[in-house]
């Protein structure tokens, strides 16, 4: 393997250059162990999930608790000890591989926003959109303002208020797609707006963690956080023009699979290093490099199919295992932090439903038309889990705080399909959905037609969640 090298100086202004030694064989061993260990379990309990009609990443996320602090750690002490060592250099040998993987898996997930769709639907998603992370945002910016400081991870109340903030106004594209391809309604109305609203919440959602980000690692200054406004401008400036005048060009260049995965590969991951380099958060340059890649780029979704396998069988699920390892359920057995996780899950639900319904009423849709909009953004999934983690790695949350979080994901993400049965059924089917049921979609194969081409169809893979 190469080495690097480290540099001493010899007394005489020589550099003496010393190679870096490789990876002990131990750790090698530990690495090699835990990969294999957190991948097994989290592709078992992922199609277990299925299975069950439920999120895959549920199943990935449980994997984790398992081999975690809440169960292995409790029934084995000594061995979860020697296979997860509490040393910072090993646990970072697992969390680069989740990095990698969360960071493919969010660029992925940016090829969902279709700006066709986006201007298609106009007034109506924008409206709803407004709505549904105005409400939300201002209740978690209020709940995080009274929660003790001893659930903030040592942040500045206002970093915490805000981050808290965004964490409720998130929505997951990937588990609302999913949810309603199961329950073949993509073709309703309701669905396609839906669809529509939670691709802008997600690109602003995005915007508002890259400044929170910001603000917690270089203060809460007016001067810091107009920097940070500037250099998110900047980055979506710079992209909107190298995707015009290179992007597409680099693709029409690649004439084979395995160039077109190492082109998305490399812009995907530099587009996090520019925005980890500002200051800004690494998954939302990944995320726009997905938007890019979709809008000006336009790869054959068939040469992405083997960055898509690698991506969802392989790193995705070790990210979202490496994140149940990170969750403590032993802590709610405090009643101080069960009582405000259940607090934080009320806010959450109340925020995107009281969203989703007063933007609807404003556009002047009907009660259940709102209820089946709150129901289908209210859907956390993956992008909360990775918003958890962004603030545990920041210093922004704390274990307890984590977890809360991770589990408001998961209980948002199961809690979706119910109400939205519920409400859909009391909104009458118009012809015009019959029809689009039967031309665009046909009857073998229900609502393949509206996945976003180069988008993997997630009722068969982990991007569901």
């Amino acid at each position: 393997m190469p080495c690097s090298a480290s540099a001493k100086t010899d007394g005489k202004g020589v550099i003496d250059m010393h190679p870096v030694s490789p990876i002990d064989a131990h750790s090698l061993l530990l690495f090699l162990l835990q990969v294999g260990v957190v991948l097994l379990m989290a592709l078992l309990l992922g199609r277990l999930a299925a299975r069950l009609r439920m999120p895959a990443v549920v199943g990935e996320l449980t994997a984790g608790v398992l081999l975690g602090p809440s169960v292995f750690h409790q029934l084995a002490p000594g061995a979860s000890g020697w296979l997860l060592p509490a040393e910072p250099e090993q646990v970072h040998l697992l969390d680069a591989v989740g990095q990698i993987g969360v960071l493919l898996l969010v660029g992925i997930t940016g090829a969902h926003l279709d700006l066709k769709l986006v201007r298609r639907q106009g007034a109506t998603a924008a409206t709803v959109s407004a709505f549904g992370l105005v409400i939300p945002l201002a209740m978690g910016v209020g709940i995080g303002y009274l929660l003790p400081a001893s659930l903030t991870g040592g942040a500045q109340p206002e970093v915490f208020a805000l981050f808290l903030g965004v964490a409720m106004c998130v929505s997951a594209i990937p588990v609302i797609a999913k949810t309603l391809i199961d329950m073949r309604l993509i073709h309703r109305d309701m669905a396609q707006l839906t669809l529509t609203a939670g691709m802008i919440d997600d690109a602003f959602g995005w915007l508002l963690l890259s400044v929170v980000s910001a603000m917690a690692t270089t203060g809460v200054r007016a001067g810091a956080v107009a920097l940070s406004v500037v250099a998110l401008a900047g980055v979506l400036l710079v992209a909107l023009v190298l995707g015009r005048l290179v992007v597409g060009r680099l693709f029409r260049a690649v004439g084979d699979p395995g160039g077109t995965v190492a082109v998305v590969t490399v812009i995907v991951l530099l587009s996090a290093a520019g925005t980890q380099a500002l200051g800004l958060e690494a998954v939302f340059g990944a995320f726009v490099a997905g938007v890019v890649i979709s809008e000006f780029g336009r790869p054959d979704p068939a040469r992405l199919a083997p960055l898509r396998t690698v991506v969802l069988t392989f790193l995705a699920p070790v990210f979202f295992a490496t994140a149940g390892l990170r969750m403590d359920l032993t802590a709610l057995a405090r009643p101080d932090v069960l009582g405000f996780a259940l607090l934080i899950l009320a806010t959450a639900f109340a925020g995107k439903f009281l969203g989703a319904y007063f933007g609807a009423r404003a556009r002047r849709l009907t009660r259940w038309e709102g209820l089946a909009l709150g129901a289908g953004m209210n859907a956390r999934g993956v992008i909360q889990v990775i918003v958890a983690m962004v603030g545990l790695r920041l210093g922004v949350l704390n274990a307890e705080m984590y977890t809360v979080l991770v589990l408001v994901s998961v209980v948002t993400s199961l809690s979706s399909p119910p109400i939205l049965r519920v409400s859909m059924n009391r909104i009458e089917e118009t012809e015009e959905e019959r029809n689009r049921m039967v031309i665009e979609v046909g009857s073998e194969a229900p609502a393949k037609a509206y996945v976003r081409p180069g988008v993997p169809d997630s009722s068969r893979s982990s991007a569901g969640g």
